[in-house]
């Protein structure tokens, strides 16, 4: 049997706390007995040519080396179960990629930086130099906390890729923080991504069966696996093939010793665009604040089931996948995961949350004194809502009959029970308000206006475009959350309170 060895480099990433994704916008209106200061409960912040030698009689044996860069590793490890193949790859984080600029790398940083709502539990930045080599840096935490003068220095090189991560179940480790590098028998090759891969599990036991061996728990290694054992050749074909394999959604970014590239699934769940500086460096990134950011203007959206290659002899190409299904964008960027000043999916995500409030006070408008915002992620849509209202928005509570608005329900703690065991009454009782609504299902659509078929609503109705692994609860609930009840008895619901 031939051996085919990858060298993949990596640490793995802390356990984070699991966050799941409820409902859209709601409201709640309560007489307020606080006194600023007052304690606010935090949310963190919401929720992009080589060539094979002849074909292998003999399956690939795919052998993996993990090394990790991070210097608390050790101390960690010991607390981590390695045998984590029931680790769920759910993730919902942030990708960047930048050809042809020498500050490639800490152009990186700086969009990580614009990303870094999207994933807080690891950071990391993959640069090719002018040689060919990939150098990579990542580690455990927030993005300035894993970068700084002396980890940028490197990274020299003029095309790079970054990753923030942000995983919502299953046991996190160190050696899961992307980008991940790794060294096959063609060359090198680095990949960050951003979605999630239902046939995961399905992929990883065919790969096992012939031979691979896999150091993570990342849906994103069963990628490389597919690259590395492909028989196609350029490596573009490699990435096609591989790509045409996968089931679920995937925005990822490519970067080898002289190219870059960009992928999006067919039905588009996941956000990636492109963009363009002064000095033509190309930009890849999950979100036009990124662009901003890096003082990029943005061209367009990579297409669903598009692969955009970029290199210096042919500029930038494009391919297909063979698959042309109706896109299905995730509908949940523009309710939590974007930020309000990204243009996502050709909409504007503050305009987005805006109408939300707007509609929700034509909707459920209630007798009050004032307006706030709870988190931070909801104030777009309290805005919206306090224009329609003909209310003030404001921070001082102390005696005013008060709406609280809110972009939705993202949580694992009470979420889990409110949904699963309580109608919109009872839900209102138990977070001791005196009425609570919620965004209609109807209203969301509407106002989406021509575009409302172009999103996938499965967070709300528990149909898939791609229909979920066992992994994946089947119901209405959140494409990688872990609750086990429909949501649909709580849609457009609006019950007034006791006036007790």
């Amino acid at each position: 049997m031939k051996k085919h060895q990858i060298h993949l480099q990596s640490p793995n990433p802390l356990r984070f706390e699991k966050w799941q994704a409820v409902s859209s916008t709601i409201t709640t209106t309560t007489t307020s007995r606080l006194s600023p200061p007052f304690n606010n409960t935090i949310k963190p912040p919401s929720i992009l040519t080589l060539f094979s030698s002849k074909p292998h009689l003999n399956p690939l044996k795919i052998s993996l080396k993990i090394s990790s860069k991070n210097p608390i590793s050790d101390i960690v490890s010991p607390f981590n179960n390695d045998d984590d193949h029931d680790d769920k790859p759910r993730e919902k984080c942030g990708v960047v990629g930048i050809y042809n600029d020498p500050e490639a790398s800490r152009l990186c940083y700086l969009a990580l930086h614009a990303l870094q709502h999207r994933g807080q539990e690891g950071a990391g930045i993959v640069a090719a130099t002018c040689d060919g080599v990939l150098n990579s840096v990542t580690g455990v935490g927030l993005v300035s906390e894993v970068f700084n003068e002396s980890k940028l220095n490197q990274l020299p090189g003029s095309h790079a890729i970054g990753h923030v991560r942000y995983s919502t179940a299953g046991q996190s480790m160190l050696k899961n923080v992307q980008p991940f590098v790794a060294d096959y028998m063609h060359g090198r090759v680095g990949v960050a991504h951003n979605g999630n891969v239902v046939n995961y599990e399905a992929l990883r036991g065919e790969l096992e069966e012939n031979g691979s061996i896999f150091g993570t728990s990342s849906d994103t290694e069963v990628v490389l696996h597919l690259i590395a054992v492909s028989k196609k050749r350029p490596l573009i074909l490699r990435i096609i093939e591989a790509c045409e394999k996968l089931k679920g959604a995937y925005s990822m970014v490519f970067i080898t010793e002289d190219k870059l590239v960009a992928v999006r699934d067919p039905y588009g769940f996941r956000p990636l665009v492109m963009g363009r500086r002064s000095n033509v460096a190309i930009v890849f990134a999950s979100e036009t604040r990124d662009l901003d950011l890096i003082e990029a203007k943005y061209e367009r959206e990579v297409m669903p089931g598009e692969v955009l290659v970029v290199d210096k002899k042919d500029g930038v190409q494009s391919y297909c996948l063979s698959q042309h299904p109706e896109p299905k964008s995730c509908i949940f960027e523009h309710i939590y995961f974007s930020m309000p000043n990204s243009i996502v999916f050709g909409m504007s995500v503050y305009e987005s949350r805006r109408k939300f409030g707007d509609i929700l006070a034509r909707e459920a408008g209630v007798d009050c004194d004032v307006v706030i915002a709870v988190p931070d992620s909801g104030l777009v849509a309290a805005l919206g809502y306090a224009e329609k209202a003909g209310v003030p928005f404001q921070q001082v509570l102390e005696g005013k009959r008060v709406v609280v608005v809110d972009d939705s329900i993202v949580r694992g703690t009470t979420a889990l029970k409110i949904v699963r065991l309580m109608n919109v009454e009872e839900i209102r009782e138990f977070i001791g308000c005196d009425s609570l609504a919620f965004l209609s299902f109807d209203s969301l659509k509407k106002m989406l206006g021509g575009k409302s078929g172009g999103f996938c609503y499965a967070c709300f109705l528990g149909k898939y475009p791609v229909e979920p692994s066992g992994k994946v609860k089947k119901v209405g609930d959140f494409v990688d959350d872990g609750l086990d009840g429909s949501i649909e008895f709580i849609d457009g619901g609006w019950l007034q309170g006791s006036k007790d």
